[in-house]
């Protein structure tokens, strides 16, 4: 399964955000391949600061746990100072709808 979503940056945080992914935690990589992401990938816009990401999943209810864990927690706790966030500190995150995937 594909998902493709947005999320916005703060604006001049772009170089920031790059380090930070540039420099991903072991145990976020782990969290993430053991919650069925793989082929994780972001872009950025630099005219709206809008981030898109596409990662290939398992399946959303395998995905979904892993929110939940520490570890992604102590990750959008670091974040948060540079990109729109909910309370709970999870990125605001749409969903997009894909509407053409061709192999």
């Amino acid at each position: 399964m594909i998902k493709g979503f947005k999320m916005k940056l703060y604006e001049g945080m772009a170089a920031e955000y790059e380090k930070r992914h540039n420099e991903l935690w072991p145990e976020m990589i782990d969290m993430i391949h053991e919650h069925g992401g793989k082929n994780y990938t972001i872009f950025l816009d630099k005219e709206t600061n809008i981030l898109f990401g596409y990662i290939e999943i398992e399946n959303e209810e395998l995905w979904a746990k892993g929110a939940d864990t520490a570890i992604n927690r102590k990750w959008w706790d670091f974040m948060a100072d540079i990109m729109e966030t909910n309370p709970d500190n999870s990125p605001v995150s749409i969903d997009l709808q894909n509407v053409f995937h061709l192999d």
